[in-house]
Protein backbone atom coordinates (compact mmCIF):
# COMPACT_ATOMS: atom_id res chain seq x y z
CA UNK A 1 0.00 0.00 0.00
CA UNK A 2 1.17 3.47 -1.09
CA UNK A 3 1.73 6.27 1.48
CA UNK A 4 -1.17 8.26 -0.73
CA UNK A 5 -3.48 5.38 -0.37
CA UNK A 6 -2.87 5.03 2.91
CA UNK A 7 -3.12 8.63 3.53
CA UNK A 8 -6.59 8.56 2.18
CA UNK A 9 -7.74 5.26 4.16
CA UNK A 10 -6.61 7.31 7.29
CA UNK A 11 -8.52 10.80 6.27
CA UNK A 12 -11.31 8.51 5.15
CA UNK A 13 -11.93 6.88 8.63
CA UNK A 14 -11.90 10.55 10.45
CA UNK A 15 -13.92 12.07 7.49
CA UNK A 16 -16.13 13.83 10.21
CA UNK A 17 -13.74 15.92 11.36
CA UNK A 18 -11.99 16.44 8.74
CA UNK A 19 -15.13 17.67 6.49
CA UNK A 20 -15.41 20.45 9.16
CA UNK A 21 -11.69 21.44 7.84
CA UNK A 22 -12.78 21.41 4.63
CA UNK A 23 -15.70 23.62 5.33
CA UNK A 24 -13.75 26.06 7.00
CA UNK A 25 -10.91 26.35 4.32
CA UNK A 26 -14.09 26.78 1.32
CA UNK A 27 -15.25 29.69 3.35
CA UNK A 28 -11.69 31.32 3.21
CA UNK A 29 -11.13 30.32 -0.30
CA UNK A 30 -14.66 32.06 -1.11
CA UNK A 31 -14.13 35.13 0.83
CA UNK A 32 -10.45 35.41 -0.38
CA UNK A 33 -11.46 35.23 -3.92
CA UNK A 34 -14.43 36.48 -3.87
CA UNK A 35 -13.39 40.17 -2.48
CA UNK A 36 -10.66 39.87 -4.85
CA UNK A 37 -13.02 39.87 -7.35
CA UNK A 38 -15.32 41.94 -6.75
CA UNK A 39 -12.76 44.23 -6.01
CA UNK A 40 -11.51 43.97 -9.16
CA UNK A 41 -14.96 43.77 -10.96
CA UNK A 42 -15.69 47.38 -8.94
CA UNK A 43 -12.96 48.70 -10.39
CA UNK A 44 -13.71 48.01 -13.52
CA UNK A 45 -17.39 48.79 -13.29
CA UNK A 46 -16.04 52.35 -12.14
CA UNK A 47 -13.57 53.04 -14.77
CA UNK A 48 -16.06 51.94 -17.24
CA UNK A 49 -18.85 54.55 -15.88
CA UNK A 50 -18.16 56.63 -19.34
CA UNK A 51 -16.82 54.71 -22.03
CA UNK A 52 -16.06 55.63 -25.91
CA UNK A 53 -16.02 58.97 -24.42
CA UNK A 54 -12.52 60.82 -25.51
CA UNK A 55 -12.33 63.93 -24.27
CA UNK A 56 -14.63 65.87 -21.64
CA UNK A 57 -14.11 69.14 -21.69
CA UNK A 58 -15.04 72.12 -19.23
CA UNK A 59 -13.93 75.82 -17.56
CA UNK A 60 -10.16 75.78 -16.49
CA UNK A 61 -10.30 73.95 -12.94
CA UNK A 62 -8.99 70.61 -11.84
CA UNK A 63 -9.17 67.09 -13.86
CA UNK A 64 -10.51 65.37 -11.09
CA UNK A 65 -13.63 68.11 -10.25
CA UNK A 66 -14.42 68.01 -14.03
CA UNK A 67 -14.93 64.79 -13.56
CA UNK A 68 -16.99 64.49 -10.50
CA UNK A 69 -19.54 66.87 -11.89
CA UNK A 70 -19.86 66.55 -15.43
CA UNK A 71 -19.90 62.34 -15.08
CA UNK A 72 -20.96 61.72 -11.08
CA UNK A 73 -22.81 64.82 -10.79
CA UNK A 74 -21.00 65.07 -7.45
CA UNK A 75 -19.93 69.25 -6.94
CA UNK A 76 -20.45 72.26 -9.29
CA UNK A 77 -18.69 73.46 -11.45
CA UNK A 78 -16.25 76.83 -11.25
CA UNK A 79 -17.54 78.19 -14.32
CA UNK A 80 -19.87 77.57 -17.19
CA UNK A 81 -18.56 78.08 -20.85
CA UNK A 82 -19.82 80.13 -23.89
CA UNK A 83 -22.24 78.52 -25.81
CA UNK A 84 -20.33 79.37 -29.04
CA UNK A 85 -17.24 77.86 -27.47
CA UNK A 86 -19.38 74.44 -27.91
CA UNK A 87 -20.54 75.07 -31.48
CA UNK A 88 -16.98 75.87 -32.65
CA UNK A 89 -16.18 72.37 -30.74
CA UNK A 90 -18.34 70.64 -32.59
CA UNK A 91 -17.38 72.13 -36.14
CA UNK A 92 -13.76 71.03 -35.85
CA UNK A 93 -12.38 68.85 -38.32
CA UNK A 94 -11.51 65.97 -35.63
CA UNK A 95 -14.45 66.12 -33.73
CA UNK A 96 -17.16 63.18 -34.28
CA UNK A 97 -19.72 64.25 -32.64
CA UNK A 98 -20.39 66.30 -29.34
CA UNK A 99 -22.90 66.22 -26.74
CA UNK A 100 -23.23 69.33 -24.36
CA UNK A 101 -24.57 69.15 -20.44
CA UNK A 102 -25.77 71.43 -18.68
CA UNK A 103 -26.38 71.23 -15.10
CA UNK A 104 -27.92 73.65 -11.85
CA UNK A 105 -31.65 72.35 -11.67
CA UNK A 106 -32.20 69.14 -9.57
CA UNK A 107 -36.24 67.24 -8.85
CA UNK A 108 -36.38 66.18 -5.25
CA UNK A 109 -32.58 66.02 -4.31
CA UNK A 110 -31.62 64.35 -8.49
CA UNK A 111 -29.66 66.21 -10.67
CA UNK A 112 -31.12 67.67 -13.89
CA UNK A 113 -29.05 67.56 -16.85
CA UNK A 114 -30.11 70.01 -20.17
CA UNK A 115 -28.64 67.97 -23.23
CA UNK A 116 -29.68 67.49 -26.56
CA UNK A 117 -31.60 64.18 -28.18
CA UNK A 118 -28.01 62.87 -29.58
CA UNK A 119 -27.23 62.58 -25.39
CA UNK A 120 -28.76 59.12 -25.52
CA UNK A 121 -26.97 58.05 -29.06
CA UNK A 122 -23.77 58.77 -27.52
CA UNK A 123 -22.95 57.56 -24.01
CA UNK A 124 -21.90 54.50 -24.15
CA UNK A 125 -20.92 52.72 -20.26
CA UNK A 126 -19.61 49.17 -18.91
CA UNK A 127 -18.63 47.57 -22.43
CA UNK A 128 -19.74 49.92 -24.74
CA UNK A 129 -23.45 49.64 -23.69
CA UNK A 130 -26.17 52.35 -25.14
CA UNK A 131 -28.57 53.58 -22.71
CA UNK A 132 -31.95 52.06 -23.29
CA UNK A 133 -35.57 53.27 -22.73
CA UNK A 134 -37.32 50.52 -20.41
CA UNK A 135 -40.18 52.87 -21.29
CA UNK A 136 -41.41 55.97 -23.45
CA UNK A 137 -38.84 57.79 -25.86
CA UNK A 138 -36.50 60.18 -25.46
CA UNK A 139 -37.57 64.13 -25.12
CA UNK A 140 -39.21 65.79 -28.21
CA UNK A 141 -41.54 68.69 -26.65
CA UNK A 142 -39.79 71.63 -24.98
CA UNK A 143 -41.06 70.18 -21.51
CA UNK A 144 -40.92 66.51 -21.97
CA UNK A 145 -38.34 64.88 -19.37
CA UNK A 146 -36.66 61.70 -19.33
CA UNK A 147 -35.49 59.83 -16.11
CA UNK A 148 -33.10 57.28 -14.59
CA UNK A 149 -34.21 54.22 -13.72
CA UNK A 150 -33.83 55.42 -9.86
CA UNK A 151 -35.73 58.43 -9.95
CA UNK A 152 -38.44 56.76 -11.56
CA UNK A 153 -38.41 53.58 -9.22
CA UNK A 154 -37.86 55.86 -5.98
CA UNK A 155 -41.29 57.96 -6.85
CA UNK A 156 -42.92 55.38 -8.44
CA UNK A 157 -43.27 57.81 -11.53
CA UNK A 158 -45.28 56.52 -15.05
CA UNK A 159 -45.22 58.16 -18.35
CA UNK A 160 -47.59 60.88 -18.63
CA UNK A 161 -47.16 61.73 -15.03
CA UNK A 162 -46.40 65.75 -14.23
CA UNK A 163 -43.30 66.66 -12.33
CA UNK A 164 -42.37 69.93 -11.20
CA UNK A 165 -38.21 71.06 -11.11
CA UNK A 166 -36.45 72.76 -8.25
CA UNK A 167 -33.87 75.57 -8.73
CA UNK A 168 -30.61 75.01 -7.70
CA UNK A 169 -29.95 71.65 -5.76
CA UNK A 170 -31.87 71.93 -3.15
CA UNK A 171 -34.69 69.77 -2.18
CA UNK A 172 -36.51 71.20 0.52
CA UNK A 173 -39.77 72.38 0.88
CA UNK A 174 -38.50 76.15 0.79
CA UNK A 175 -36.19 75.23 -1.98
CA UNK A 176 -37.73 77.76 -4.91
CA UNK A 177 -39.33 75.57 -7.56
CA UNK A 178 -40.14 76.14 -11.04
CA UNK A 179 -44.18 75.75 -10.67
CA UNK A 180 -45.63 77.53 -13.56
CA UNK A 181 -43.56 75.43 -15.84
CA UNK A 182 -43.97 71.24 -15.22
CA UNK A 183 -42.75 68.71 -17.20
CA UNK A 184 -44.24 65.60 -18.72
CA UNK A 185 -42.22 62.64 -18.06
CA UNK A 186 -42.46 60.94 -21.87
CA UNK A 187 -39.37 58.45 -21.28
CA UNK A 188 -37.70 55.95 -18.51
CA UNK A 189 -34.48 54.78 -19.05
CA UNK A 190 -33.36 51.04 -18.17
CA UNK A 191 -30.81 50.61 -15.08
CA UNK A 192 -27.55 51.26 -15.83
CA UNK A 193 -25.80 51.35 -12.09
CA UNK A 194 -24.38 54.48 -13.69
CA UNK A 195 -25.04 58.11 -12.49
CA UNK A 196 -27.35 58.25 -15.23
CA UNK A 197 -29.83 56.43 -13.11
CA UNK A 198 -29.76 59.23 -10.34
CA UNK A 199 -30.38 61.95 -12.77
CA UNK A 200 -33.42 63.59 -15.34
CA UNK A 201 -32.34 64.73 -18.72
CA UNK A 202 -34.28 67.75 -20.88
CA UNK A 203 -33.84 69.72 -23.80
CA UNK A 204 -30.62 72.66 -23.29
CA UNK A 205 -34.32 74.54 -24.67
CA UNK A 206 -36.07 73.47 -21.38
CA UNK A 207 -33.18 74.87 -19.28
CA UNK A 208 -33.55 78.48 -21.17
CA UNK A 209 -37.69 78.24 -21.07
CA UNK A 210 -37.21 77.45 -17.12
CA UNK A 211 -34.75 80.18 -16.29
CA UNK A 212 -36.64 82.58 -19.16
CA UNK A 213 -38.09 84.98 -16.02
CA UNK A 214 -35.43 84.30 -13.21
CA UNK A 215 -32.64 86.42 -12.72
CA UNK A 216 -30.47 86.42 -9.50
CA UNK A 217 -31.60 83.12 -8.55
CA UNK A 218 -34.88 84.64 -8.03
CA UNK A 219 -38.04 84.65 -9.97
CA UNK A 220 -38.72 88.13 -11.41
CA UNK A 221 -42.28 89.68 -10.98
CA UNK A 222 -43.32 89.58 -14.87
CA UNK A 223 -43.93 85.92 -14.92
CA UNK A 224 -43.85 84.43 -18.35
CA UNK A 225 -46.30 81.70 -18.57
CA UNK A 226 -45.37 78.72 -20.03
CA UNK A 227 -47.03 78.86 -23.53
CA UNK A 228 -45.25 82.19 -23.59
CA UNK A 229 -41.74 80.78 -23.50
CA UNK A 230 -41.85 78.77 -25.91
CA UNK A 231 -42.10 81.62 -28.21
CA UNK A 232 -39.16 83.67 -26.64
CA UNK A 233 -36.41 81.26 -26.03
CA UNK A 234 -33.41 81.79 -27.48
CA UNK A 235 -29.82 79.63 -28.28
CA UNK A 236 -28.76 78.50 -24.47
CA UNK A 237 -25.32 81.46 -23.74
CA UNK A 238 -23.48 78.97 -21.61
CA UNK A 239 -23.06 75.16 -20.86
CA UNK A 240 -21.95 73.07 -17.98
CA UNK A 241 -19.44 70.54 -19.92
CA UNK A 242 -19.48 68.60 -23.09
CA UNK A 243 -18.59 65.14 -23.97
CA UNK A 244 -16.53 64.38 -27.36
CA UNK A 245 -16.20 61.66 -29.49
CA UNK A 246 -13.14 62.26 -32.14
CA UNK A 247 -13.17 60.50 -35.44
CA UNK A 248 -9.94 59.30 -34.83
CA UNK A 249 -8.26 58.04 -31.44
CA UNK A 250 -5.07 58.80 -32.51
CA UNK A 251 -5.97 62.42 -32.46
CA UNK A 252 -6.93 62.64 -29.06
CA UNK A 253 -3.93 64.05 -27.12
CA UNK A 254 -3.27 66.81 -29.80
CA UNK A 255 -7.01 67.84 -29.37
CA UNK A 256 -6.35 67.52 -25.37
CA UNK A 257 -3.59 70.01 -26.33
CA UNK A 258 -5.50 72.12 -28.92
CA UNK A 259 -8.28 72.40 -26.46
CA UNK A 260 -6.32 73.46 -23.53
CA UNK A 261 -4.60 76.29 -25.53
CA UNK A 262 -7.86 77.63 -26.90
CA UNK A 263 -7.60 81.55 -26.83
CA UNK A 264 -11.47 82.42 -26.54
CA UNK A 265 -11.77 81.29 -23.06
CA UNK A 266 -9.85 79.15 -20.72
CA UNK A 267 -10.91 75.83 -21.17
CA UNK A 268 -10.10 72.16 -19.91
CA UNK A 269 -9.76 68.65 -21.70
CA UNK A 270 -9.68 65.72 -19.80
CA UNK A 271 -9.57 61.95 -20.99
CA UNK A 272 -12.02 60.25 -18.90
CA UNK A 273 -10.16 56.75 -18.74
CA UNK A 274 -6.95 58.21 -16.95
CA UNK A 275 -8.67 60.87 -14.64
CA UNK A 276 -10.91 57.72 -13.42
CA UNK A 277 -8.32 55.64 -12.65
CA UNK A 278 -6.31 58.67 -11.04
CA UNK A 279 -9.96 59.24 -9.31
CA UNK A 280 -9.49 55.42 -8.40
CA UNK A 281 -6.06 55.65 -6.72
CA UNK A 282 -7.85 57.41 -3.89
CA UNK A 283 -9.26 54.32 -3.28
CA UNK A 284 -5.92 52.12 -3.35
CA UNK A 285 -5.80 51.80 0.78
CA UNK A 286 -9.52 51.10 0.97
CA UNK A 287 -8.21 47.92 -1.75
CA UNK A 288 -5.75 46.68 0.35
CA UNK A 289 -7.53 46.81 3.51
CA UNK A 290 -10.04 44.79 1.98
CA UNK A 291 -7.23 42.01 0.50
CA UNK A 292 -6.13 42.20 3.72
CA UNK A 293 -8.75 41.27 6.11
CA UNK A 294 -9.42 38.09 3.10
CA UNK A 295 -6.05 37.36 3.97
CA UNK A 296 -6.45 37.08 7.18
CA UNK A 297 -9.76 34.76 6.79
CA UNK A 298 -7.55 32.79 4.71
CA UNK A 299 -5.11 32.53 7.20
CA UNK A 300 -7.78 31.80 10.25
CA UNK A 301 -9.43 28.83 7.63
CA UNK A 302 -5.56 27.43 8.05
CA UNK A 303 -5.52 27.70 11.77
CA UNK A 304 -8.93 25.94 11.70
CA UNK A 305 -7.26 22.96 9.73
CA UNK A 306 -4.47 23.00 12.21
CA UNK A 307 -7.06 23.18 15.09
CA UNK A 308 -8.69 20.06 13.67
CA UNK A 309 -5.55 17.84 12.52
CA UNK A 310 -4.39 18.91 16.61
CA UNK A 311 -7.45 17.23 17.87
CA UNK A 312 -7.50 14.22 16.05
CA UNK A 313 -3.54 13.44 16.94
CA UNK A 314 -4.76 11.87 20.35
CA UNK A 315 -6.96 9.42 17.74
CA UNK A 316 -4.16 8.71 15.56
CA UNK A 317 -1.24 8.00 18.36
CA UNK A 318 -1.95 4.09 18.04
CA UNK A 319 -2.17 4.02 14.22
CA UNK A 320 1.22 6.05 14.26
CA UNK A 321 2.59 3.96 16.27
CA UNK A 322 1.87 0.50 14.28
CA UNK A 323 3.27 2.06 11.42
CA UNK A 324 6.32 2.84 12.81
CA UNK A 325 6.43 -0.75 14.37
CA UNK A 326 6.32 -2.37 11.62
CA UNK A 327 9.32 -0.12 9.99
CA UNK A 328 7.96 2.93 8.29
CA UNK A 329 10.45 6.09 8.37
CA UNK A 330 9.63 9.52 10.64
CA UNK A 331 9.51 11.58 7.61
CA UNK A 332 6.92 8.86 6.19
CA UNK A 333 4.81 10.38 9.15
CA UNK A 334 5.13 13.47 8.09
CA UNK A 335 4.44 12.70 4.39
CA UNK A 336 1.29 11.13 5.20
CA UNK A 337 -0.14 14.18 7.29
CA UNK A 338 0.80 16.71 4.38
CA UNK A 339 -1.01 14.71 2.39
CA UNK A 340 -3.67 14.72 4.76
CA UNK A 341 -4.02 18.71 4.48
CA UNK A 342 -2.99 18.77 0.72
CA UNK A 343 -6.38 16.24 0.46
CA UNK A 344 -8.47 19.30 2.10
CA UNK A 345 -6.79 22.13 0.93
CA UNK A 346 -7.41 20.81 -2.90
CA UNK A 347 -11.32 20.15 -1.97
CA UNK A 348 -11.70 22.99 0.32
CA UNK A 349 -10.15 25.18 -2.74
CA UNK A 350 -12.61 23.49 -5.63
CA UNK A 351 -15.63 23.75 -3.33
CA UNK A 352 -14.87 27.24 -2.44
CA UNK A 353 -14.66 28.07 -6.38
CA UNK A 354 -17.60 26.10 -7.21
CA UNK A 355 -19.53 27.91 -4.17
CA UNK A 356 -18.02 31.37 -5.53
CA UNK A 357 -18.60 31.15 -8.90
CA UNK A 358 -22.41 29.41 -8.88
CA UNK A 359 -23.22 32.45 -6.21
CA UNK A 360 -21.95 35.09 -8.04
CA UNK A 361 -23.56 34.12 -11.49
CA UNK A 362 -26.64 33.88 -9.46
CA UNK A 363 -25.78 37.32 -7.73
CA UNK A 364 -24.83 38.24 -11.12
CA UNK A 365 -28.05 40.16 -12.58
CA UNK A 366 -28.86 41.92 -9.45
CA UNK A 367 -25.14 43.86 -8.77
CA UNK A 368 -25.74 44.82 -12.51
CA UNK A 369 -29.10 46.25 -12.10
CA UNK A 370 -28.38 48.14 -8.35
CA UNK A 371 -25.13 48.41 -7.98
CA UNK A 372 -23.66 48.97 -11.40
CA UNK A 373 -21.32 46.22 -10.99
CA UNK A 374 -20.91 43.98 -14.73
CA UNK A 375 -19.25 40.65 -13.09
CA UNK A 376 -17.78 38.79 -15.89
CA UNK A 377 -16.87 35.45 -14.08
CA UNK A 378 -13.35 35.79 -15.30
CA UNK A 379 -11.58 32.12 -14.38
CA UNK A 380 -9.01 33.04 -11.30
CA UNK A 381 -6.17 34.96 -12.63
CA UNK A 382 -2.42 34.56 -12.03
CA UNK A 383 -2.41 37.12 -8.63
CA UNK A 384 -5.51 34.64 -7.31
CA UNK A 385 -3.65 31.38 -8.41
CA UNK A 386 -0.33 32.78 -6.35
CA UNK A 387 -2.45 33.47 -3.51
CA UNK A 388 -3.96 29.62 -3.53
CA UNK A 389 -0.69 28.32 -4.23
CA UNK A 390 0.65 30.10 -1.03
CA UNK A 391 -2.07 29.13 0.43
CA UNK A 392 -1.38 25.47 -0.05
CA UNK A 393 1.97 25.64 0.83
CA UNK A 394 1.64 27.56 3.94
CA UNK A 395 -1.54 24.85 4.76
CA UNK A 396 1.34 21.81 3.94
CA UNK A 397 3.76 23.30 6.09
CA UNK A 398 1.06 24.26 9.02
CA UNK A 399 0.35 20.46 8.96
CA UNK A 400 3.74 19.56 9.93
CA UNK A 401 3.29 20.55 13.38
CA UNK A 402 0.73 17.80 14.14
CA UNK A 403 3.25 15.24 12.20
CA UNK A 404 6.27 16.22 14.25
CA UNK A 405 4.32 15.89 17.21
CA UNK A 406 2.80 12.24 16.16
CA UNK A 407 6.70 11.56 15.14
CA UNK A 408 7.54 12.53 18.59
CA UNK A 409 5.18 10.15 20.28
CA UNK A 410 6.67 7.02 21.55
CA UNK A 411 6.25 3.87 20.56
CA UNK A 412 5.48 2.49 24.04
CA UNK A 413 3.03 5.04 24.64
CA UNK A 414 1.37 4.56 21.18
CA UNK A 415 1.23 0.94 21.15
CA UNK A 416 -0.14 0.87 25.12
CA UNK A 417 -3.36 2.15 24.12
Amino acid sequence: MTLLSLALKSAWSRKGSLLLAMFSITISVVLLLGVDTLRKETKNSFLNTLSQTDLIVGARSGPVNLLLYSVFHIGNATNNIDYQTYLTLQKMPDVAWAVPLSLGDSHRGFRVIGTLPSFYQHYRYGEEQPLAFQKGQAFSDLYDVVLGAKVAQKYGYRLGDRIVLSHGLSSGRLAPQHNDKPFTVSGILAPTGTPVDNSLQVSLDAIEAIHIDWRGGMQSPLKISADRARKLIVEPEAITAVLVGLKNKLTTFKMQRRLNEFKDEPLLAILPGSTLASLWQIMAPFERGLLAIASMVLLAGLVGMLITLLSTLKERQHEIAVLRAIGIHGYDVLLLFAFEALFILILGTLFGIVLLYGGLAWLAPYLAEHYGLFIQLPWPDTQQWLFIGLAWLLGVLISLIPGIMAYRTSLTKGLSR
